[in-house]
């Protein structure tokens, strides 16, 4: 168990709402005593009065963003931070909204003494529903690089904005980075819990709070199992994001979301072959096949199915159920619910500068090539690439490897072992203009000709 301190990261443009979170933090009674970093560029700061109130202890940078320039500062508020380390539980360090994170993810992977003493939880991005767009459309350096570091993405102020450019931009944040957590919010209202103690920052512990933290990406974005009775029964949904929806159901074993995955696994490929297209009104006739559903000129549309046998049966969606406000009722109007649902990487169209790029493959790799790509892959495109993250197996090494990289620099550390399990590899890379094709054939040069571990 580490006696490291865990340090969350709060940044956002300016007028996102990281003020309002972070006094909304120190006001709740969680029982954690926070030592609190500010770094200001003409925002309006916390309240001191409730900062004592809360018995925190802020600190305050030198104006002005957070970069090489005052990194220096960083590690000297962390060494003083150390010596009364006994009095917090946490930091949180609120940046100026002009501010790249990367160069704070930085200090705790070159810095002994930050190292040694602190460890970084997560980096916590705040984005104004109402006023991102501009930043999005002109590819705005730091609203980017706030969002591509982000293993948390708040999307706030969402009262501002229509149902239909919430969904949108929705679409838009995921496209950017398809790791972090995004969470709708009005006055930063996103739960504490969610917040603190993530483990952004750490592989194995990430994967096990979110599942599909480093799946491939799928050409569907949602699944669901439900139990049915013999009957006749009609999915119900309203027009959405989208004048379509591709949609897949198929027969299920009862069970948690594994089921979902490893049934993703086997339906991806039939999920992206032509699909019979239907429009309302119209009857899903077959189980395990790929249909289009036709969402225009209407309001609300029907699709019926009948059951002759009670079973169990899976629906895979291109879209969220949530877009398209999907429920499955019975003839008599019964809504059901699913027992189990799993929300995957779905295939994005990358509309920024900024994307990311998931990548699985079998087998086990040659450390020496490996050692020699990432060398070369980080001088080429260091600094381009935001983010760095996977589990990688090793010929001659029993257990899982974990690597975790920002920019330029990048560490790793023995994982649990393989056992019995096939190893899979799994690398995620968020940056500006990434060569994925290039990324993609190098990487899997590396991979050894001979599976075995010895």
């Amino acid at each position: 168990m580490t006696n490291r301190i865990p340090v969350t990261v709060l940044t956002g443009f300016l007028g996102s709402g990281k003020t309002t979170l972070l006094n909304r933090i120190l006001s709740e009674e969680h029982g954690l005593r926070i030592a609190v970093i500010e770094n200001e560029f003409g925002e309006i700061g916390i309240d001191q009065d409730l900062v004592i109130n809360a018995d925190e202890e802020v600190f305050e940078m030198n104006n002005g963003c957070i970069c090489c320039t005052v990194r220096g500062d960083l590690i000297r508020i962390l060494g003083d931070l150390v010596k009364r380390k006994d009095k917090f539980d946490r930091v949180i360090l609120e940046t100026t909204g002009m501010a790249d994170p990367g160069p704070v993810a930085q200090t705790f992977f070159v810095d002994d003494n930050v190292q040694e003493n602190f460890e970084l939880d997560g980096i916590i991005t705040l984005v104004d529903a109402k006023h991102v767009g501009p930043h999005l459309d002109g590819n705005t350096d730091e609203v980017l690089a706030q969002l591509a570091f982000a293993d948390r993405i708040i999307l706030n102020k969402v009262d501002l904005v229509s149902a239909t450019e919430q969904r949108e931009l929705k679409h838009r944040l995921r496209s950017i980075n398809q790791m972090a957590s995004l969470y709708p919010a009005i006055m930063a209202n996103t739960s504490i819990d969610e917040l603190l103690g993530i483990g952004g920052f750490n592989i194995a512990r990430a994967v096990e709070l979110k599942p599909n933290f480093l799946e491939p990406e799928y050409p569907f974005e949602w699944a669901g199992i439900w139990n049915l009775p013999a009957g006749d029964y009609k999915l119900q949904m309203a027009a959405g994001p989208d004048p379509q929806m591709s949609i897949l159901m198929t027969a299920a074993n009862e069970g948690p979301n594994s089921d979902l995955l490893e049934m993703a696994e086997k339906l991806f490929v039939k999920f992206s072959s032509p699909p019979q297209a239907l429009n309302h009104g119209q009857f899903l006739a077959d189980l395990g096949k790929h249909y289009t559903l036709k969402l225009e000129g209407r309001d609300i549309y029907e699709f019926s199915f009948s059951l002759s046998d009670a079973q169990s049966i899976a629906i895979f969606t291109q879209h969220t159920p949530e877009e398209f406000d999907l429920i499955l009722v019975s003839q008599d109007e019964t809504e059901y619910t699913p027992l189990s649902e799993h929300f995957f990487n779905a295939e994005h169209s990358h509309d920024s500068d900024v994307s990311s790029i998931a990548i699985e493959l079998p087998g086990l790799f040659d450390m020496d090539k490996l050692n020699n790509w990432l060398s070369v892959f980080l001088q080429v495109q260091g600094v381009d690439t935001y983010r760095m993250k996977g589990v990688v197996g090793v010929k001659g090494v029993p257990n899982r490897i974990v690597f975790q990289g920002v920019h330029m620099m990048f560490g790793s550390e023995a994982g649990s072992p393989w056992g019995t399990e096939t190893p899979i590899n799994r690398m995620v890379f968020i940056g500006k203009n990434l060569d994925e094709a290039y990324i993609r054939t190098s990487f899997e040069s590396c991979l050894a000709k001979e599976y075995e571990y010895a």
